[in-house]
């Protein structure tokens, strides 16, 4: 799906009109919360965002699957990967590598805005 120009959004652009997009949950940028944009009207959450590209700037920088336990490392990706921030908290980036790739997390220490 192409991304979405925020200002030409409109409250009609939010209305569910089916049973949520269950998708696949490796490459779905949805968590219980928050959303990509570009999920809305077709997976309910509380909230949307705009995703805010970010640069790799270390190699091997593992993206994981939760900051929660013991981590599950997805993937390694290498200098100037993009990575399309969601959500930022504390040491750690929520996000999605590309545009259609594997969503997770990455310390904020190893992203640089693009």
């Amino acid at each position: 799906m192409p991304p979405v120009e925020p200002s030409a959004l409109t409250g009609r652009d939010f209305a569910l009109t089916h049973v949520s997009d269950k998708g696949d949950p490796l490459h779905r940028p949805v968590r219980g919360d928050l959303a990509h944009i570009r999920c809305a009207g077709r997976i309910f959450v509380p909230h949307y965002a705009v995703p805010m590209p970010h640069r790799v700037t270390a190699d091997a920088t593992p993206l994981i699957r939760s900051v929660r336990g013991e981590p599950v490392v997805l993937g390694t990706f290498a200098v100037e990967t993009l990575f399309n921030v969601l959500d930022l908290a504390g040491d750690w980036a929520w996000g999605q590598i590309g545009e259609d790739g594997l969503v997770g997390y990455i310390r904020t220490t190893e992203l640089a805005i693009a």
